[in-house]
């Protein structure tokens, strides 16, 4: 009979000897990284590597400090590291819908925005002042009087010379026309016709001749007024040259040696030349006449005008602050690749290369971006157009609308910005093996992963470093001191968070939460320093605010609401122990047990399976049952039960395996028709040997029970069978513990099913003789000779009477059958399986082998089909024979139970 624990197997107190100071103050920061030395590396290998790919995916449970430890790995380095480039955007004057990119070393972007801004005004005003200049004005004016004073002349020349042959130029509403004159007067037409036919012939024919000299005349005029434009143009670049040349000039020498810019200047330069009109209007105080109607024309004002030689700063940076380190806790498509705004005006959407904005990929570019992975998966689009990005080593800048082929508008194409950028994503383990399955890019671009744990070794160097690192979190949070023994306390539950009195939990964020809450207790009670009762205080704070359902469970439990046994026998029935998780709160819930055994066909029916309510899991610990049964028990005749399994009063879903070894003692308790003690809970995997297995929650399991058996008055009969290899993991509360010394309450470790059913029955489990059998009084023995008795029923019921329905499927050609478990009738027969029906008193067999060798089947092709009276029972097999034997296979069946 198994010993239940003694109370020191059931809590593992922190040794204060161990712990050499009187509070953390005492204590030194704790400058490394705790237990997780494999992380550490990854990490460190991740940022050094240089090449494409080697991304780092930091893996882990929520709370373990991995997104800690890589910022401070990260910051290290990037301090280390030169400061990354300014990228700036401007004005492409030769393709006006791809702006340009500049790249400038850090903290020339600003400048170089700063210095156009402040060249744009210079432009501007210069170039007023150059244009309304005196000297200006008289060169402007010697030009376009020079071509005037040549429009003159000839002019002048043609009308004086039509002058001396008696015939004027006049001015009609039609243009310039020329008629004859008679003492210097202009004569009528009728005086004209009057004149001797052979003068009005020489006269029309001069006419004619100065008509054609006064036509060559205009046609000149227009060439004169272009040579007199371009005359004026190239006055007006000689003006635009001398103001704008020197204050461009000095700009293009500042940046000297910068890839792009100086380029980008000259263009500037050659700009300003060739726009001189647009570049002299003016937006200030209102539009001019002029700029008003160029704006009605589609132009933009000056000051729009202007806008082009500004520059769009879009990553700066500061030149002393290193690589940048960037997180990204939205990481949206836009977020992440930049986006392209726009200005509604009159009703339209406008936009240009200013309104280009920056996404986390720039602003880390030349250093490092950080992201949590599960929030990246979530919006649409992003991860692709991060792998792109990563993929091509380039940032595009495009919205989803383009990408998708959505809109047709006429939107800006930046150019791309070449990106040199290390990528940190955050999530938990499955989802990085899932990315790993299912994305076959993934394993390209993020070759690195660091595996944060979740727990650390706890030994007396553990529990010393441990102690320094609650040290340094009371001091980073400014909290109140804890004393040694309270420092004791919170690694004591440290072990209990992570379920293993031998390990101590480095997820962080609980025990920070802890820490702050104990220092919340020590200020009500006005503690200069928190104690164990503070900590103690703030741990049953906790449960408190979370364990309402708890109590209500328990309260329905001891009304009777739900039905749970704590005292007595019963036979068939077992209570089985289970963990319900609210949140972070989780707490242990006996449940009733019970199975019903009856004649069958070697099935144990999981009634939570059967109306969907079992998760995979625990069916596959129920179908371990059957195997288990099968293999122990009457192996050399079928295994003819017919079991039903099911947690009674449980109307939600049921997963997991640890119930099933319950489910085993219950059913050989059925079997056996021995009762169990219902002062005993059980919990605990199994195998097919009858082993018990480990499982999780074991602390709660117990406290629940305890509480219960508590609340209904503690007997000293009372306990909880755990696995064996659950011992180690004990970290019980003290109520617990206390009740375990005093004798009032039992913890039995059990290693085997013999064990176990020894304790819960009083019964030896009995082993097998040298006979093989089991000793008649024992556990295994009854339960062997109930199988046996439901085998030889079964087999009676299959060779009862000669009624001819009772048989079907009977095989031709001299070839016996016979039930599963009994000898083949006559040579060359195939032993088929009987699965037994006995509805209205009836039963049927039914075979699905057929003769071997030289036998044939009722069916075509070696096939045989059996029926049951009434359409119950039918089934389909296929079987075939070898020589010198016997050999049957199914396939195909289909039953109705």
């Amino acid at each position: 009979m198994v010993d239940p624990l003694p109370p020191e197997r059931l809590f593992r107190s922190c040794d204060l000897s161990q712990l050499s100071f009187a509070t953390t103050d005492d204590l030194p920061d704790l400058d490394e990284v705790v237990a997780q030395e494999r992380a550490v590396a990854a990490v460190r290998f991740a940022i050094g590597v240089g090449h494409p790919g080697f991304n780092l995916f930091a893996l882990g449970p929520a709370g373990s400090g991995k997104q800690s430890v890589v910022r401070q790995f990260l910051d290290r380095r990037a301090a280390q590291e030169a400061p990354a480039s300014d990228w700036c955007y401007v004005y492409n004057f030769a393709q006006p819908h791809r702006p340009r990119v500049l790249r400038l070393p850090a903290g020339r972007g600003a400048e170089l925005r700063d210095t156009m801004g402040h060249l744009v005004d210079d432009l501007r005003g210069a170039i007023r002042s150059a244009f309304e200049s005196d000297e200006y004005r008289v060169q402007r004016q010697a030009i376009e009087a020079e071509v005037k004073e040549q429009q003159e002349k000839r002019f002048n020349e043609i009308q004086e010379a039509a002058k001396k042959e008696a015939i004027a130029v006049v001015r009609t509403p039609g243009g310039l026309a020329f008629a004859p004159m008679h003492d210097g007067e202009v004569i009528t037409p009728e005086e004209f016709h009057k004149l001797p036919e052979a003068e009005r012939k020489r006269i029309e024919a001069e006419i004619a001749a100065f008509q054609e000299r006064l036509q060559a005349f205009l046609h000149q005029v227009p060439q004169w007024e272009r040579e007199s434009r371009d005359r004026v143009g190239k006055l007006n670049r000689e003006v635009a040259l001398f103001v704008a040349g020197p204050l461009i000039e000095a700009v293009i020498h500042r940046y000297d040696g910068v890839d792009g810019v100086q380029g980008y200047l000259e263009a500037v330069r050659d700009d300003v030349v060739d726009h001189l009109e647009r570049l002299q209007q003016t937006d200030e105080g209102g539009e001019s006449p002029i700029a008003h109607a160029l704006q009605l024309s589609g132009a933009p004002p000056a000051a729009a005008f202007f806008r082009r030689y500004q520059v769009n700063c879009l990553v700066e940076h500061d030149g002393g602050d290193g690589a940048p380190v960037v997180y990204e806790d939205n990481p949206t498509f836009q977020n992440l690749v930049g986006r392209v705004e726009h200005m509604a005006q009159m009703g339209a959407l406008i936009t240009d290369f200013q309104l280009i904005k920056a996404g986390s990929l720039h602003r880390a570019n030349g250093g490092y971006l950080l992201m949590d992975a599960r929030q990246l998966l979530t919006q649409p689009y992003a991860w692709e157009g991060l792998k792109r990005a990563l993929r091509q080593g380039e940032a595009t800048i495009e919205s989803l609308g383009q990408m998708l082929s959505l809109v047709t508008t006429v939107s800006l194409e930046p150019e791309p910005i070449p990106l040199t950028v290390k990528v940190v994503l955050f999530g938990d383990p499955y989802l990085y093996y899932l990315l790993s399955h299912l994305d076959s890019e993934f394993p390209e671009l993020f070759k690195v992963a660091a595996d944060f744990d979740d727990r650390m070794v706890r030994n007396a160097a553990g529990e010393a470093l441990y102690a320094r690192l609650i040290a340094t979190l009371v001091r980073r949070d400014r909290l109140r001191p804890l004393e040694r023994d309270a420092v004791a306390r919170v690694i004591e539950h440290s072990a209990r968070l992570v379920e293993d009195a031998e390990r101590l939990s480095v997820r962080m964020a609980p025990v920070v939460d802890l820490l702050r809450e104990a220092d919340y207790q020590a200020g009500e009670a006005g503690h200069a320093a928190c104690t164990a009762g503070d900590v103690q205080g703030a741990i049953d704070a906790a449960i408190h605010r979370a364990d309402r359902l708890r109590a209500r469970v328990l309260e329905e439990t001891e009304r009777g609401t739900l039905l749970i046994a704590t005292t007595g026998t019963e036979v068939g029935q077992v209570n089985g122990l289970s963990v319900i998780q609210l949140g972070a709160f989780a707490f242990g819930h006996p449940s009733r047990i019970t199975a019903r055994v009856r004649l069958g066909e070697g099935e144990v029916v999981d009634i939570e399976r059967e109306v969907e309510l079992g998760g995979p899991l625990h069916s596959k610990g129920v179908l371990i049952l059957a195997g288990f049964l099968g293999g122990r028990y009457v192996t050399d005749r079928p295994l003819s039960l017919y079991a039903t399994l099911v947690f009674e009063q449980s109307y939600g879903g049921v997963e997991g395996d640890s119930a099933s070894s319950a489910e085993l003692y219950c059913l050989l308790s059925a079997l056996a028709s021995l009762p169990i003690r219902q002062g005993l809970a059980v919990t605990g995997s199994v195998n097919q040997l009858g082993q018990v297995q480990a499982i999780g929650g074991v602390n709660e399991k117990i406290e629940g029970f305890f509480d219960l058996c508590v609340a209904r008055g503690l007997s000293g009969d009372q306990g909880v069978l755990i696995p064996a290899a659950n011992v180690h993991h004990l970290m019980l509360r003290r109520a617990v513990v206390e009740a375990v010394a005093a004798g009032r309450f039992h913890i039995y470790p059990v290693a085997t099913i013999d064990e176990g059913i020894e304790l819960l029955t009083g019964l030896p489990a009995g082993a097998r003789d040298g006979d093989g059998l089991y000793p008649p009084g024992t556990v295994n023995g009854r339960v062997e000779a109930r199988l046996a008795e439901l085998a030889e029923i079964r087999v009676s019921l299959a060779h009862r009477g000669d009624d001819p329905e009772a048989e079907a499927g009977e095989a031709e050609g001299g070839g016996g059958r016979a039930g599963e478990g009994a000898l083949p009738a006559g040579g060359g027969g195939a032993a088929g399986r009987a699965r037994p029906f006995a509805p209205g008193g009836r039963s049927a067999l039914l075979s699905s082998e057929q003769a071997a060798r030289g036998s044939r089947g009722s069916a075509l092709g070696g096939r045989g089909a059996g029926s049951a009276e009434g359409g119950f029972g039918a089934q389909v097999g296929e079987g075939w024979g070898e020589a010198g034997g016997v050999r049957a296979a199914r396939s195909g069946a289909s039953w109705w139970r």
